[in-house]
């Protein structure tokens, strides 16, 4: 247990830290997984409507990721990763639409 005062303000400190990080994570890997449902619908279904909120959503999710590597939620190598394994999902959905 922490003796001083600014131990125990640091003991805060880090627990609100950690909850912040766990939902910028959650939020993160969740988009994730809607990007992957939405490259499978439209694999599914290529349709004008489901391309535009592919599109959005892989926006939103490249953002995401982008956000939390600025604020040192995830690892610049991690961010990368995640971003690569979207890109590689994307090219996979579009490219069977354009063999159709």
């Amino acid at each position: 247990m922490a003796n001083t005062n600014s131990a125990k303000k640091r003991i805060q400190i880090a627990e609100r830290n950690r909850l912040q990080n766990k939902t910028y994570k959650s939020t993160v890997r969740t988009l994730v997984k809607n990007c992957f449902v939405a490259s499978e619908t439209f694999e599914r279904e290529p349709v004008e409507e489901a391309k535009a909120d592919l599109q959005k959503i892989f926006n939103s999710a490249f953002s995401k990721i982008d956000k939390a590597v600025k604020k040192g939620v995830l690892h610049k190598n991690t961010g990368a990763n995640q971003k690569s394994r979207l890109s590689t999902a994307l090219k996979k959905a579009t490219k069977d639409e354009n063999a159709n």
